[in-house]
């Protein structure tokens, strides 16, 4: 497999709406058409080298937990399936295929819902220094890796550039109201608990994610992707071991690897050897085939 993919090109006659690092979105009148590459992000970078079948996964996965999670909250997405997609878009259907779907349009909610149940990452690193994240003050001499008593709602703000920034659910509660945000937070812990659950009976410890929710006419729906390796920590459960990091199916491998170069950490990005790109396509189909039982 080479580290060579072939890039998705816009769609020069749909009307383009919305470029994330791993997005595109498409404006379809009432709908929107959501459009996941094999482009990768690494702190906050969109890398040079795309990760085959990355979109993919991505996608087919997001559709998975979308049905999953249906009976805890509404969701956006209205169908994956390419012949199903509007006449405009059949010319693209072979660049579409297995990598897009379309979506309700929703006004975003400006937070990022995210849902802890192990001590790992931002997380670890705040509970060192203050023993406490977002707030939430957590019991003495926990480890790396810990599994957490409870789940713990730990809110971020979303930003249109550079890192998300956690704050306390009391922030959020000023920018949104206590009412809303007490209902994200429940809604938020249902879909971990659902989710993760299921996840250990495949193999798969979701150590934390997060959501991300819209509003159509008030009613208050579940957006984006989810449950993916880009928005989550998935760990294999067969090798977990409290008090370290953990080896993973998300893009830690190529963080880890961008942390033994001499780079800055700043934009461009470096190119990753084949090794590298051949390894975490490894990890992402491996999640998808683990949790779902179907491959790309």
């Amino acid at each position: 497999m080479s580290n060579k993919t072939l890039r998705f090109s816009r769609l020069g006659d749909i009307e383009f709406f919305k470029r994330g690092k791993v997005r595109e979105i498409y404006n379809l009148k009432d709908k929107f058409l959501m459009v996941a590459t094999d482009r990768i992000s690494c702190f906050d970078v969109v890398l040079p080298t795309e990760i085959p079948h990355k979109g993919e996964v991505l996608t087919k996965l997001s559709v998975f937990w979308f049905e999953f999670t249906k009976d805890i909250i509404s969701n956006h997405f209205i169908t994956a399936n390419a012949d199903e997609f509007p006449e405009e878009l059949q010319k693209h259907k072979e660049t579409l295929c297995s990598r897009s779907m379309l979506v309700k349009k929703a006004n975003p909610m400006p937070v990022e819902c995210v849902v802890r149940g192990y001590l790992s990452g931002s997380g670890w690193k705040e509970y060192k220094e203050t023993q406490s994240i977002c707030g939430i003050k957590l019991p003495k001499g926990l480890k790396e890796s810990d599994k957490l008593p409870e789940p713990i709602f730990t809110p971020a703000t979303k930003e249109e550039v550079g890192h998300d920034i956690n704050v306390t659910q009391e922030y959020i509660e000023k920018k949104i109201g206590k009412e809303i945000t007490t209902g994200l937070k429940e809604i938020s812990l249902s879909l971990y608990k659902k989710a993760s659950s299921y996840a250990e009976s495949k193999g798969i410890i979701i150590a934390d994610t997060k959501f991300e929710f819209g509003t159509i006419e008030d009613e208050i729906i579940l957006i984006d992707e989810v449950l993916t390796p880009d928005s989550s920590r998935f760990w294999p459960k067969d090798s977990y071991v409290s008090g370290k990091s953990q080896p993973s199916f998300d893009k830690q491998f190529v963080r880890d690897y961008l942390e033994t170069l001499d780079w800055n950490k700043e934009s461009p990005g470096p190119e990753l050897p084949d090794e590298i790109v051949n390894k975490t396509t490894e990890k992402y189909l491996q999640a998808l085939k683990m949790i779902t039982d179907k491959e790309v």
